[in-house]
């Protein structure tokens, strides 16, 4: 059986989903990693077409309206975020594995279009060593870290509707069994 060449990596908040998918393109260069669209403002440092596609919200818009968006949502009410279908299309025709790293809902979206992709969710070793992680970034206020704890109970409970669960305990051992996954090991 031929690896799949199309893998959504989601999982709850401070799993570590940044830091294995770093990770693995260090090791495995040939991976393509989705870059999503905004219609945010870059913000300082941020290079269009690296860190984000950034887009009018007209273009977005077109985007959604003529399919080329594999998913999207509207974040905070404010911005809109997705994943363009075209270079995802284009990387998976020249035969070259493509890795989204997105959300909960944006899997399930994705899965319409791509219902053959191999869906991972990267779960934490325990509840506690979750919570230990997003205090531990200190990049949230207390209030942030409870919307966000709240949003990951959700994401823990639908672990079961992705085709492998990988616990990121150990860094290594998780970005090995993603590039195993990936048929790249």
């Amino acid at each position: 059986m031929d690896s799949p060449t199309l893998v959504v990596l989601a999982g709850p908040t401070a799993v570590g989903k940044g830091t294995v998918v770093r990770a693995l393109l260090q090791h495995h260069p040939q991976v393509v990693l989705s870059v999503s669209a905004t219609t945010r403002a870059p913000r300082p440092g941020e290079v269009d077409g690296t860190h984000y596609h950034f887009l009018s919200p007209q273009a977005f818009d077109e985007l959604i309206a003529t399919g080329g968006m594999l998913e999207w949502a509207l974040v905070h009410g404010r911005h809109k975020y997705g994943t363009p279908r075209e270079p995802v299309e284009r990387a998976l025709n020249e035969g070259r594995p493509v890795l989204l790293e997105i959300d909960l809902a944006g899997a399930r979206q994705v899965r319409k279009s791509f219902p053959d992709a191999l869906f991972v969710f990267l779960a934490p070793p325990s509840w506690e060593e979750l919570e230990r992680r997003l205090i531990g970034r200190g990049t949230e206020d207390a209030a942030e870290r409870e919307r966000r704890l709240e949003t990951a109970k959700t994401e823990m409970a639908a672990k079961d509707e992705f085709d492998v669960i990988v616990i990121n305990d150990d860094l290594d051992q998780a970005v090995s069994k993603l590039a195993e996954l990936m048929g790249l090991s």
